[in-house]
């Protein structure tokens, strides 16, 4: 598929047509009734067909959204500061990127380690999409000729890696369960049926293995229990932290996305859940609309986060917002050395308001065989409320 392929409104149709097809198949298949974290990969991750594998033009504003980077290379440029901290602890290493979209992060982080002297032997870019990789590719060669040959594009999980793992806005794309419940207290799964030759979500005696187990260890810490309550919850985050762990040898783990702790995730006032849709700038909650042409996330339970990534061997070594770890990580100075540009003014502000990104978007860190303590955590370490629900399952000395 070509990049252009979404002003293009017979490759478009082709596109969803083909998509609803599988998905259909699929249905049949499950006997009338798809789980909705099957779905939703499909509709993202479908060879040639999915969101993220097929065409380009996904970020920035031809795109369908805006991520950090793209906003501002002061985002990348503070990262490289945390970055350089864990590389020279561990006297070198290398930096892996999952999903660098358009390779902009890439780019600013090895132009600002390359300044501060601390170049990674390597940079990895473990990319699923052909397209962006190309891209990826096109633009380091453009903007960092010197430092292509360090750039490397894996196409699956680095093995014996040290060094800075990057996941930004990775974790919000990962297919997720739906349940609601019922009137009578009953938990149930939200699935995807097909009425009328649409697709709709239809709640269904609960069909995905772990979905129960997870939901009943909510509703025991007084969380998502009233009827009607709605959510999503991600079962996939220990395969994903387990992958990750196992190549990992030494280092330190940054992922930033925007969600909350679980106590905030699961509050009694967001009873309809967090799926969200974007497509051309247009946030929506019709996961049904648009197949292949739109994203579709849910936000981030960082508290199942830190579970999963301690159960596969990590350490927590940090959880903030990310204006904390932006101002950790010497965003002011940069500031002031680049002058009053108002351009430059304005996507600072939107990188650290409270009413933007600075407290939407978090930053939780892992590390392993790598002891802190770390800048970008040094203004405010929020990671006691990861466990505010629940504190004996907080580590050691957490409290």
């Amino acid at each position: 598929m070509n990049s252009s392929m979404k002003t293009n409104p017979a490759e478009t149709a082709l596109i969803s047509q083909r998509l609803a097809e599988w998905i259909r198949a699929e249905i049949r298949v499950q006997g009338g009734t798809l789980a909705f974290d099957r779905f939703m990969e499909l509709v993202l991750y479908a060879p040639d067909l999915g969101y993220y594998v097929a065409g380009a033009a996904r970020f920035g504003r031809s795109g369908d959204f805006i991520t950090a980077p793209e906003l501002s290379p002061l985002f990348g440029r503070c990262l490289a500061v945390q970055c350089a901290e864990a590389l020279k602890r561990l006297d070198g290493g290398d930096l892996l990127e999952y999903g660098p979209g358009s390779g902009a992060l890439a780019v600013q982080l090895l132009s600002e380690l390359e300044r501060l002297g601390c170049l990674p032997n390597r940079y990895w870019l473990l990319e699923l999409n052909p397209e962006l990789r190309e891209q990826q590719r096109a633009l380091i060669q453009s903007v960092l000729p010197h430092l292509y040959e360090r750039c490397l594009w894996p196409r699956d999980q680095v093995e014996g890696f040290s060094g800075v793992v990057i996941a930004n806005e990775v974790l919000d794309a990962l297919p997720v369960q739906r349940f609601c419940v019922g009137e009578d207290g009953a938990v149930l799964e939200m699935a995807v049926i097909e009425r009328d030759g649409k697709f709709a979500e239809s709640a269904i005696p609960i069909i995905s293995p772990g979905l129960h187990q997870a939901v009943a260890q909510l509703q025991a810490r007084g969380l998502a229990s009233a009827p009607g309550y709605t959510s999503e919850i991600n079962l996939r985050l220990g395969p994903w932290f387990a992958a990750l762990s196992q190549g990992l040898e030494r280092g330190l783990v940054l992922l930033i996305d925007y969600g909350y702790p679980r106590a905030e995730y699961y509050h009694s006032s967001r009873s309809m859940g967090t799926l969200m849709c974007h497509y051309r700038h247009q946030a929506h909650s019709d996961p049904f609309v648009y197949l292949g042409l739109q994203d579709i996330t849910a936000h981030v339970d960082f508290s199942a986060v830190a579970e999963a990534g301690m159960a596969a061997g990590l350490d927590l070594a940090g959880f903030t917002t990310q204006a904390h770890f932006l101002i950790g990580c010497g965003i002011e100075r940069y500031l002031a050395a680049m002058g009053e540009d108002p351009n430059l003014l304005l996507a600072a502000k939107q990188l650290l308001l409270p009413s933007a990104m600075g407290e939407r978007f978090k930053v939780l860190a892992f590390s392993k065989r790598l002891s802190g303590p770390w800048c970008g955590f040094g203004v405010r370490d929020l990671s006691d409320r990861l466990w505010m629900d629940n504190p004996t399952l907080a580590p050691a000395g957490l409290f």
